[in-house]
């Protein structure tokens, strides 16, 4: 008998509760913080550590109903990421962050948010 499960697939995105169509990958910061070794002409003496801010990175399909509007306006959103495995991340008061371009060729959008607070449910 196999342990198997599903782990990766098909994901899930909604923000304020409407469904976008994910293409691609669907990308979550796994840890809030950063440690970076330093380093002394003796070799390592310890670590570093920074704050990373919570984010969902996505490609979604740029489909004729498309919410760029309230995506572009609104600066409290919450975006709720379900992966396939079942695993959910909820970012809270985010907003689109950076540059966001849509590729012509390929009907696309790549998506950006940031927030406050962020974690996995």
């Amino acid at each position: 008998m196999s342990n198997t499960h599903r782990e990766a697939g098909t994901c899930y995105i909604k923000v304020d509760g409407v469904q976008l169509e994910v293409v691609g990958n669907m990308e979550v910061p796994l840890n809030t913080s950063v440690k970076e070794d330093i380093l002394s002409t003796q070799g390592l003496v310890g670590y570093k550590e920074t704050k990373r801010a919570p984010y969902v990175k996505l490609d979604a399909v740029f489909t004729k109903d498309f919410p760029f509007r309230s995506l572009e306006e609104n600066d409290n959103m919450t975006i709720t990421a379900e992966f396939a495995g079942g695993q959910a991340y909820v970012l809270s008061r985010a907003w689109l962050h950076g540059e966001n371009n849509i590729s012509g060729s390929e009907g696309t959008v790549s998506l950006e948010f940031h927030g406050r607070d962020g974690g996995f449910y």
